[in-house]
């Protein structure tokens, strides 16, 4: 018969209570953080649920957003229109779902050109540094000298505005902080052991630069692009507002806003510009609070 290892005179309880915990996953300690700012998280949130919007618009929307009902001009919002109409007959609640696909297209589209355009610029100008630094900042110091604002109008009003056209001249025109904050993180790096180690057994440069040192900056870029998609759905409103932008019928936020200015339509329909509105706010409000919470979150000295 076999003997028991059980012995009573020990405390198995206390035992089990030394085993160490299982190590926190690098996942769950990023939930566990960011779940503490309880702005981001909201801005998380009601950015989740406008983009969905956005996407499901072909099925959420009542009405067809170019469809036009001038004996319904300027209703009220009532439970046909939950939002009202505007100065055609539109139903404001569908164009703003369409608007919407439109506006964050084109900010994550710009934004997406602009981390590549200077991510490239600031990974090479801090890796090698030297002359090829001092050529590429002062050539980012030559593009952040031009008033953006008036860049931007004289490329559109040269190019006939559109969606794509407009993706490109933001891209091409938001990268410089990019450059900058990547240029910081490669200068820190450089001099780390591990890139030291690649340069001592030959790695080529361009795997150096995308496979090692890249990886490490990727915190601050991900904040950075947060923030930037605000910016670019803010500056794609303005644009619009001047008719710069998104040219009707296609519903933006930005151009449902400039159909919007006329004395008429301010008077007689003061909750039309209202909602457009309240959307661009809320929408860069939220990511401004989620770059915030990130920022925080992937900040080395909290980890």
């Amino acid at each position: 018969m076999a003997r028991s290892n059980y012995d009573p005179t020990i405390n198995h309880a206390e035992t089990d209570s030394n085993i160490p915990d299982k190590p926190e996953t690098l996942t769950c300690m990023f939930i566990r953080k960011f779940s503490r700012n309880k702005l981001a998280v909201f801005g998380a949130f009601v950015l989740l649920m406008i983009i969905l919007s956005a996407l499901l618009a072909p099925l959420i929307a009542p009405y067809d957003p170019a469809a036009t009902n001038l004996a319904n001009k300027l209703a009220p919002p009532s439970t046909e229109h939950w939002f009202g109409t505007d100065r055609f007959g539109r139903d404001i609640f569908s164009r703003l779902l369409y608007g919407g696909r439109i506006s964050l297209l084109v900010g994550f589209g710009s934004v997406t050109g602009a981390l590549l355009i200077g991510t490239t610029i600031g990974a090479v100008s801090g890796y090698f540094g030297g002359i090829i630094d001092a050529l590429l900042m002062r050539f980012v110091d030559v593009i952040i000298s031009i008033p953006t604002i008036f860049l931007l109008i004289t490329i559109v009003t040269i190019f006939q505005p559109s969606v794509d056209k407009l993706i490109l001249v933001f891209a091409i025109t938001s990268w410089t902080s990019t450059a900058r904050i990547v240029r910081g993180e490669f200068l820190t790096l450089r001099t780390r052991e591990f890139v030291l180690a690649s340069r001592t057994i030959g790695t080529k440069p361009v795997k150096i630069i995308f496979s090692h040192m890249l990886p490490n900056a990727i915190g601050p870029l991900i904040v950075t692009a947060t923030l930037l998609i605000g910016t670019v759905i803010l500056a794609e409103a303005a644009l619009s507002y001047l008719g710069l932008g998104v040219q009707p019928p296609t519903p933006s936020w930005g151009n449902m806003l400039q159909d919007a200015q006329n004395f008429t339509v301010l008077m007689t329909a003061p909750w039309y510009p209202a909602f457009p509105g309240m959307m661009i706010l809320l929408t860069v409000l939220c990511f401004n609070f989620v770059g915030d919470g990130l920022r925080d979150t992937l900040d080395p000295k909290e980890l």
